[in-house]
């Protein structure tokens, strides 16, 4: 109670004369000290995403929520508005990267929630293509047999037909499972022949999907904002999404070797353990977790 109390203080009282008193000490408005005081990445995004957000004014406040067609006119927006002179082309490069950045991030965010609503069509030619796809990539010596079929439990599916196990996460979770298999092939396989290991094997797939959800959970509560930021500088898209779902992947594997769980049938208290080691790793703010920086050179 006291800490809402004071923080409460902070945000409408406190912040506005701290802030008005340094603008009258160094001549620079909060804007501008941020961008003068920190390098590019996510603790300057982060910085000046709460800036704006937090501000009473509203052409500020709006900034956080232009589009992409939209930043050029922020920018000269929020310059006027704070007095800054527009031949200023430091502050307003970096504060165009910046807006790009924060709406950037929500714009894929939208995009993949929105492939996470397509549900999986087994009538869908494109869909049964990636399906196929992905079970050529890993297991290329052998022929699968028929489009129903138990082989499909090779891979890490539950039964005799895949379409079931992408409910809860539409076609992401298809797209995740051959993005990862097609440009970490070796990888792929190798995890796969792990996760057959006659003690400690799981679910490939199931799994994979699994951590399809766990990475959409991330981004949709903002925990990737950092990672994203230190990764791009400008706009984030689906790929960026896709590597750090292979970094997920990756690296589960390897946790899930290293704890030797007693059974598979304690694999939500494991996915949980790893889901907080992760979330973890995402509250440093100079944070990049790619598969990349992984793997040994």
């Amino acid at each position: 109670m006291l800490v809402y109390f004071w923080g409460f203080l902070y945000s409408n009282y406190f912040r506005f004369w701290l802030k008005w008193i340094l603008r009258l000490l160094t001549r620079k408005c909060e804007l501008q000290r941020v961008f003068d005081g920190s390098g590019a990445g996510a603790r300057r995004t982060l910085s000046i995403e709460h800036s704006l957000e937090s501000s009473k004014n509203k052409v500020l406040r709006n900034a956080v929520h232009a589009e992409e067609a939209e930043v050029e006119k922020c920018v000269r927006d929020v310059m006027k508005e704070k007095k800054i002179e527009q031949k200023d082309t430091g502050f307003k490069t970096n504060l165009h990267i910046t807006l790009l950045q924060i709406s950037g991030y929500k714009r894929l965010y939208s995009n993949v929630e929105n492939l996470r609503k397509v549900p999986y069509d087994s009538d869908n030619e494109e869909h049964e293509e990636q399906l196929i796809e992905l079970w050529n990539l890993l297991m290329p010596h052998e022929n699968l047999k028929a489009r129903i079929t138990k082989q499909w439990c090779d891979i890490g599916f539950q039964g005799d037909d895949p379409k079931t196990d992408f409910r809860g996460m539409g076609l992401l979770g298809l797209v995740n499972l051959v993005y990862f298999s097609k440009h970490y092939t070796d990888e792929a396989r190798q995890i796969l022949s792990r996760s057959n290991h006659p003690k400690l094997g799981y679910s490939y797939a199931i799994v994979g999907i699994n951590l399809t959800e766990m990475a959409y959970s991330l981004l949709k509560n903002g925990a990737l904002k950092s990672h994203l930021y230190n990764m791009v500088s400008g706009l984030p898209q689906m790929e960026h999404f896709h590597q750090f779902y292979c970094y997920l992947v990756y690296e589960f594997d390897k946790f899930w070797f290293e704890e030797e769980p007693e059974s598979i049938m304690h694999f939500n208290q494991y996915r949980e353990k790893f889901h907080e080691k992760i979330k973890g790793l995402l509250l440093d703010c100079d944070v990049i977790l790619t598969l990349q920086n992984t793997k040994k050179p």
